[in-house]
């Protein structure tokens, strides 16, 4: 039993919670899950079994998809209506501003990682230093931004409710875009609803919930959902391969994949640094 398993997660669940529930039904420990979504948040969660667990890094890299909403005028020390008020203030928010706003973040930029998160610092996860009232100094990592799109506006109780589709690179924390959206506006936010819709070729369409999840669910076979280029393997090929040689970059791409003759992906390869050889990557022997 070696694939993949799209999940559409439901609120309260932790992502550990989804990857317990997949190794209990599959009976075994090698699951992993490919991007956290926290207990808040609901959608696409990619989870990886057995020799598809070796896919985790790489399908953790994918650009992702969501739906969020945002209460503007609102601050907690979690970035989202779960945690406790540090500001409360009335806020009104032209449609026409926030979208000039959402335009003019489209880009680049360096984003400040939130207190509550599993980011490491000094060995310690940030959450940890939260609830000790520990200082800390943020780490700021370089995200992209490929789209924003309001898809609703909304005043309720002098705030400013607003529902934006985020096409985001990895690492992207929506709950501080929500909030950097707000400071280009002069005031504060936090999120009070995620859902993942995308992540990479992966669809909510294709999802299915955790409690649909039994020993006959298919697996989604790893071969459907890589795009890198398939090299074919021959007698001589396969021989380096087998023994983790590195290989001359004739292809010149930046990850290729070597597959048997009935397109079995047998190893990834990524390119050395001045492109010219080709190094064992994820190896499937």
């Amino acid at each position: 039993m070696d694939g993949l398993l799209i999940i559409d997660k439901e609120k309260d669940y932790t992502s550990r919670d989804v990857v317990n529930i997949v190794s209990k039904v599959f009976k075994t420990k090698k699951v992993g899950h490919t991007g956290t979504l926290d207990p808040l948040a609901t959608g696409v969660l990619v989870i990886c079994v057995n020799r598809a667990t070796k896919l985790v890094e790489l399908l953790s890299s994918l650009d992702k998809e969501y739906i969020a909403t945002f209460e503007f005028g609102t601050l907690t020390d979690t970035l989202d209506n779960t945690g406790n008020i540090i500001k409360d203030e009335d806020i009104h928010i032209k449609k026409e501003e926030l979208e000039k706003v959402l335009k003019n973040m489209i880009g680049n930029y360096s984003q400040t990682v939130p207190i509550y998160s599993a980011v490491k610092v000094n060995g310690r996860k940030l959450y940890e230093y939260a609830r000790n009232n520990e200082e800390v100094t943020l780490p700021v990592h370089d995200v992209n931004i490929y789209s924003l799109d309001l898809l609703d506006i909304k005043y309720v109780d002098n705030k400013t409710i607003a529902t934006i589709k985020c096409h985001v690179s990895k690492g992207t924390y929506i709950r501080s875009l929500g909030n950097d959206i707000a400071s280009n506006l002069n005031t504060c936010a936090i999120m009070t609803d995620l859902r993942r819709t995308k992540q990479g070729k992966f669809l909510i369409e294709k999802a299915i919930k955790i409690n649909e999840v039994n020993s006959d669910t298919k697996l989604i076979d790893i071969n459907d959902y890589l795009d890198y280029p398939r090299i074919k393997l021959d007698d001589k090929l396969y021989t380096y391969v087998k023994n983790g040689r590195y290989i001359d970059n004739i292809y010149n791409e930046d990850i290729v994949s070597f597959v048997t003759e009935d397109n079995n992906i047998l190893a990834i390869y990524k390119s050395s640094e001045d492109g010219k050889l080709l190094k064992p990557f994820k190896m499937f022997l």
